[in-house]
């Protein structure tokens, strides 16, 4: 999955990115408003985190900008002021979420999650596929209740595929979910993943949908 952070305090930033990274997520970084409407309008992203005091551009316009031109990410909202105003202009600006600093960095990584599984359709914590398990939480995947070791790409390409587990997913979209921004990205890798997540799930695991990209298989 990948994720957007916008934050001017870079500190705060980079301990957000580094604690998601962990989690197995592909973060790209924006210190102020300028640079967080690029990204959201050139890149792709699964959900994004929106400080609202940012030099350049304020908050509430990326969020508002980023609405108009019909971006539909989940949008979670940082801001070092909690009065009830300000909650309100961001929410109806288009926030998802609204967390107030000081905070702490779990409730933030919890309340993307369930943004994300929200925007997916799904209502549990875990995604589950037949015998197959995917705990977002903690980014351990489980077959048969045996414990799985898959490397970070292996485990991004298998977790927006349980996201998506309902539909076809193209390797265009595919690589532009696993990779942040400032990765050397090659569509023709995703194939690999693809083949060693066979091998260490099953055959049937994953199917290919002849000119179209990927879903799971029949559980």
């Amino acid at each position: 999955m990948r994720l957007l952070i916008v934050e001017d305090e870079e500190r705060l930033a980079r301990n957000l990115a580094a604690m998601f990274e962990s989690s197995g997520y592909a973060v790209d970084l924006a210190f102020d408003g300028e640079r967080a409407e690029r990204l959201l309008c050139d890149e792709r992203y699964d959900a994004a985190i929106l400080d609202l005091g940012l030099p350049k551009i304020d908050g509430v316009t990326v969020l508002r900008r980023c609405r108009s031109a019909s971006n539909a990410v989940p949008i979670l909202v940082l801001s070092a002021r909690g009065s009830w105003h300000e909650k309100v202009e961001a929410i109806d600006s288009g926030a998802d979420d609204f967390v107030v600093k000081p905070f702490q960095i779990e409730e933030v990584m919890a309340r993307v999650r369930a943004l994300i599984r929200r925007a997916a359709g799904q209502l549990q914590s875990e995604l589950r596929h037949g015998a197959l398990t995917l705990d977002p939480r903690t980014a351990k995947v489980t077959l048969g209740g045996a414990p799985m070791r898959l490397t970070s790409h292996e485990y991004r390409v298998l977790a927006y595929l349980m996201h998506h587990r309902d539909r076809v997913v193209s390797q265009i979209e595919l690589t532009e979910h696993i990779y942040a921004q400032d990765f050397e990205r090659d569509s023709n890798t995703v194939e690999v993943f693809i083949g060693r997540l066979r091998r260490k799930l099953g055959a049937t695991s994953i199917e290919t949908v002849r000119g179209l990209g990927y879903r799971m298989g029949a559980p």
